[in-house]
C-alpha cells in the first residue's frame, strides 16, 4: 500500500485496514512461533503499512 493509496481512503476505511493489518501481523507472529515462515520480509511490509495508516490518521486528526 502506497502513501497515495492511503490518502484516498476514508477515515473508516483506515480504521478497518489498521485492524486487518494488526490481525495479520499477530497471525504471522504466532505462525513464526510454531513453524518456519517462508517470507520473513512480510513483517516489515506489514509494519510499514501500519505506520503509513497511523501517520495519515494522525495528520487528519491534526487538521
Amino acid at each position: 500500500m502506497t502513501g497515495a493509496e492511503v490518502r484516498k481512503l476514508s477515515d473508516e476505511e483506515i480504521t478497518v485496514e489498521l485492524a486487518n493489518l494488526r490481525g495479520k501481523l499477530l497471525a504471522l507472529k504466532n505462525k513464526g512461533v510454531s513453524e518456519k515462515i517462508e517470507d520473513t520480509s512480510q513483517f516489515g511490509k506489514i509494519r510499514k503499512d501500519v505506520a503509513r495508516l497511523l501517520t495519515e490518521q494522525t495528520a487528519r486528526a491534526a487538521s
